[in-house]
């Protein structure tokens, strides 16, 4: 797949592009954040985290939305203005990286390709173990995988987040056909990756001791995208 260095035109940028996540749609980048969104941002945090915290201590089906806003202090109405479905209390965590590839593509150097932007990005996010490559071992993080993993619902809902971000990234490289099919592979390869690292984490071993191959794999998954699928045997 030969993806050109060339920006889109602004039509097409990362701000254009951007969605939310699940209820919690963000602002674009560069725009200033007015204290009524802050706020507004503030209270979906606190719920989100209020859910998520009785979602780890008895698990997603055994607690109710009434439970949740009772213990987030708002009322049900309330509740589901935020979040339409109980599903995105939990995936509101995935809210500012629904967006994160075609922010990067968008916000690349002059003269770096896509790929490259995506490639450096995700390679600094394994060294930073950011949650989101999988490459993450803190106790926290590994309790809400287990519990987002194991929940047939959010793995349908994560679906959806998934497709919307092979969606933004899409318009960000062009809205061609062959740049939405080029987002498709990217966010594959992407999920893949992080699926293979949080698998590994799961069974015991540390996010350091994983890391090594954790970066080999990602090496290889990106120069399988530059190639191309065509090309393999």
């Amino acid at each position: 797949m030969v993806m050109s260095a060339e920006k889109p035109g602004s039509g097409t940028s990362a701000d254009a592009a951007a969605t939310g996540g699940g209820a919690a749609g963000q602002a674009a980048p560069d725009a200033p954040t007015s204290l009524r969104e802050r706020k507004k941002q503030l209270t979906y945090q606190a719920v989100s985290e209020a859910a998520i915290s009785l979602f780890l201590e008895r698990g997603f089906d055994k607690v109710s939305v009434a439970e949740i806003a009772a213990a987030a202090d708002i009322s049900k109405p309330t509740l589901f203005r935020y979040f339409p479905a109980k599903e995105d209390l939990a995936l509101h965590r995935f809210a500012d990286h629904e967006d994160e590839s075609a922010r990067v593509v968008a916000g690349r150097a002059d003269g770096e390709s896509p790929l490259d932007a995506l490639r450096r990005h995700y390679l600094d996010g394994l060294e930073r173990r950011d949650p989101v490559t999988g490459l993450c071992d803190v106790p926290q993080v590994l309790a809400f995988h287990r519990l987002l993993y194991g929940t047939p619902s959010l793995v349908a809902r994560l679906h959806a987040y998934q497709s919307r971000s092979e969606a933004a990234l899409a318009r960000a490289l062009g809205d061609r056909v062959t740049d939405r099919l080029a987002a498709g592979q990217i966010i594959a390869v992407l999920r893949i990756l992080a699926m293979e690292n949080w698998r590994r984490i799961s069974e015991g071993r540390s996010a350091d001791q994983v890391y090594g191959a954790a970066v080999e794999e990602a090496e290889r998954g990106f120069a399988q995208l530059r190639s191309g699928l065509g090309e393999r045997r």
